[in-house]
């Protein structure tokens, strides 16, 4: 079959033109990133709409399970809340971080089904819609890790610097899984659940509101080839003044690489899809 014959049959134009279409959308879409904004702050105030705390609902969430977990934890662990306190404060909201990115990366197409098949917004606008919209999230539950840090005196040592490093670091790998799993999801609707139940099990096997020190012979395999540790830890230890392990930065450069890579790919080559997977 020949390359006219073939284009008539399939639409497709080869592999480099799909590439090239990508990346015009993920340029048109730094281009929108004031509408993503928008988007994801109108997610956030109408969930809470008539409420009167509004969104400051999910940080009294937050706030009592911090507390909750850091005083029980604290005394069968045998810690001082001092020290026990912050690191489930930091633990959970920025674990909780990471975990609703991917969660609801799942919906990022599904959600903007009649968008996406009644306009030709690029389609890079609702990934970051996804993200915004938790990083909005992040900022009222930093009112916690605000306040802990002040009251137990973290902010003396704490360095800030390596804190928003580790930040970036967070979010630059939480968003191409996230983006990964909307692709996949908006072919297969099993998908969700499926992601879903391994981000429990991941709470569970990273030291989120557990000390990592405490955990002595399988600390190799269950911490140093989790990834999710290690995007933890870049903004954890630096926040609360802890060395952190350099290796933890080059894992975390390699994910965002090899994870982008293989993000952008996949949406390269079900771009076009996409709409009618939904």
């Amino acid at each position: 079959m020949d390359t006219a014959t073939h284009m008539l049959r399939t639409g497709r134009r080869g592999a480099l033109f799909e590439f090239s279409m990508a990346f015009r959308d993920l340029t048109n879409s730094a281009h929108r990133l004031g509408l993503a904004w928008s988007l994801a702050w109108h997610d956030v105030v109408s969930r809470y709409r008539g409420s009167i705390l509004g969104p400051f609902w999910i940080t009294l969430s937050m706030g009592l399970m911090v507390l909750g977990i850091g005083v029980v934890y604290a005394k069968l662990f045998g810690i001082s809340l001092a020290d026990f306190l912050p690191l489930v404060a930091l633990g959970l909201v920025f674990f909780g971080t990471i975990s609703t990115i991917i969660n609801e990366g799942c919906d990022t197409f599904t959600a903007a089904k009649n968008m996406l098949s009644q306009t030709n917004l690029p389609m890079f606008t609702f990934v970051w819609r996804t993200v915004l919209r938790n990083l909005i999230n992040l900022a009222h539950h930093l009112v916690i890790v605000i306040a802990v840090l002040l009251i137990y005196g973290y902010w003396r040592k704490m360095n800030l610097v390596g804190g928003f490093v580790g930040l970036v670091f967070l979010v630059a790998n939480a968003a191409w899984i996230s983006m990964l799993v909307g692709i996949v999801s908006a072919r297969f609707r099993d998908i969700p659940q499926v992601v879903n139940s391994v981000m429990q099990f991941a709470m569970f096997i990273t030291p989120v509101f557990w000390p990592a020190e405490r955990l002595r012979g399988a600390k190799h395999v269950v911490l140093d080839f989790n990834p999710f540790y290690h995007m933890l830890e870049a903004v954890r230890a630096p926040m609360m003044g802890t060395p952190i392990a350099p290796h933890t930065y080059s894992i975390l450069a390699l994910m965002a690489v090899v994870g982008w890579g293989l993000a952008f790919s996949l949406f390269a080559v079900t771009r076009r899809r996409i709409v009618h997977y939904l």
